[in-house]
Order: C-alpha cells, then structure tokens, then sequence
C-alpha cells in the first residue's frame, strides 16, 4: 500500500510512494543530522496512535500549538486570530481530527505561513484540512519535497497576509528564512514571530543568529548586522521563538539589537563578559 513517508528525525513529509525515500534531504542537509541510529520513517496514521497535539494560549489571539510526546524537532506552530482571519505560523508533523476540530473552532485558517524547511512538515495536509494556502519564500523553493498547489512561493522583501500581519524575508538560517510580524500584538506594540531565524535563548532576554543550531555553525558577522538592520525597521516589544518558554516578552526590540552587537563582537575578537543588562 502506498503511503506518505515521514521522517522520524525532522518531521518532513514525502510523496506518497511504495517504500520511504532512501534519505532525508533535510536531514542530509548540514544544518541537521541524520541521527546515529539512521535514517527512519513512520506515516501520519502510524503517529496519530500514540501522540496528540496541546494548546495553550500565550496572549489574547495567539495560541501556541505541540505534539506530545515530542516527535522530531519538537518545535511548536503558533495560531494567531486576527479579525480579518486566522494565521497558522510554522508546523507540525501531527494533524488529526481533534486538532482541525479544535482550529475550526478557534475561526479555521486563513493561511499557513513557514519560516523555513526544517518546520514544512505535513503542510500540505494541515493545507487540505483547512483549504489554506501555504506561503513559502521562494529562496527555499527546493525543500518543498511534496508538490502541491496548495504551495504559494513569494519572493522579495516582505509579503503582507492580511491587515497589519506580515512575513519579512530575513535569510540567515536559511536562503528563504522569514518572520512574521503582527502588528497588534502585545496590547499594539507589536510582536514577531521568528521560528529559527532568531533564535530566543535560554535566557528569554537574547537572540541568536545561527547557520546551523545542532551542527553550531555560526554566521558570518556581516550577515547578522544585515539581519539585525532588517529587523530594526519593525516596531516590535515581544518575541515568540519556536519552542515553548523560549520568548523574550519586554524590551524585545533593542534585546535583537544588543544580541546582534554582541554577537559581532565576538567574531571580530571585540567582545566581553559584561552581563547581559
């Protein structure tokens, strides 16, 4: 019986075929790995049986999304409600009936928006079940392994969704990275949404900018004073990461700004070991 592959490591998704692919790109790729004990697959039906998802509201018209237990990455999708439509911001491998009840509930999807390969998942059936399109930026056309016309690539500075909700492409992480920033978060002083492309440290007061996180490869110093030039034009007080507890709730904007200096201080041999303020 054909079935549509999904990779235990990173949470992608392929084309339904007769046996699972030979390898993960994703996976391959050097920003992830190929765990120790090799490359391994299971399909939706086989995740849905022993894995739900839960939601918990980080503040009024954002709900945070996860699996548990965790499966692969481990990430969560963030669900934001405007009054003109929902948004769901990232992805997860797991969809199953009580989660597209629940999401229909909470106002459905307007769209589906990712800030890169490593969190494409099942898009195309979070797609399916909710008649939404998946925008994706173009610069990461090719990790797209699941074709679908569900797909929008959009490419450029920034792609505005709805009313006062916007992806900005920042690159970095990946060729394709993105953001997305909603204007009326945090009671109107903003917020960002930000997946891997700033990373929220443990600390919830700093970000990081990494080529790869598992593989601890950094970016160049140049590329992160760009980043951090791009994100300053944005009116923002709060972030929300990709993982839970991994959001810096004040002073968001000039924390990216400070991670960024000190980050580039660093590289250039310039920095210190003051406290983070």
């Amino acid at each position: 019986m054909r079935a549509a592959s999904i990779c235990t490591a990173c949470g992608l998704q392929f084309p339904a075929a007769d046996q699972p692919p030979s390898h993960c790109p994703i996976c391959a790729d050097y920003r992830q790995f190929v765990p120790r004990a090799g490359q391994h697959w299971t399909t939706l039906e086989e995740l849905r049986r022993d894995h739900r998802n839960s939601f918990g509201q980080l503040e009024p018209g954002l709900v945070g999304i996860s699996t548990t237990p965790d499966f692969a990455i481990g990430q969560r999708a963030l669900l934001l409600r405007t009054p003109a439509g929902n948004v769901l911001w990232d992805c997860l491998s797991l969809i199953d009936e009580a989660t597209i009840e629940i999401v229909k509930g909470l106002g459905g999807l307007h769209a589906i928006a990712i800030s890169h390969p490593h969190y494409y998942t099942t898009m195309v059936e979070w797609s399916q079940a909710f008649g939404a399109p998946v925008f994706l930026h173009a610069g990461d056309r090719q990790w797209a392994v699941r074709h679908d016309s569900s797909l929008t690539f959009w490419d450029g500075d920034a792609r505005v969704l709805l009313p006062g909700v916007t992806l900005v492409h920042c690159g970095g992480h990946f060729a394709g990275s993105v953001i997305l920033h909603w204007e009326a978060g945090a009671d109107g002083r903003g917020v960002l949404m930000t997946g891997d492309t700033l990373q929220v440290a443990a600390d919830n007061r700093c970000v990081s900018f990494m080529r790869s996180y598992p593989n601890m490869l950094p970016l160049p110093a140049a590329e992160v004073t760009r980043i951090a030039r791009r994100v300053a034009e944005l009116r923002f007080d709060r972030i929300y990461g990709a993982f839970w507890d991994r959001d810096v709730t004040r002073d968001a904007h000039s924390r990216v700004q400070e991670s960024a200096e000190r980050y580039v201080a660093w590289m250039g041999g310039r920095g210190t070991d003051a406290p983070v303020p």
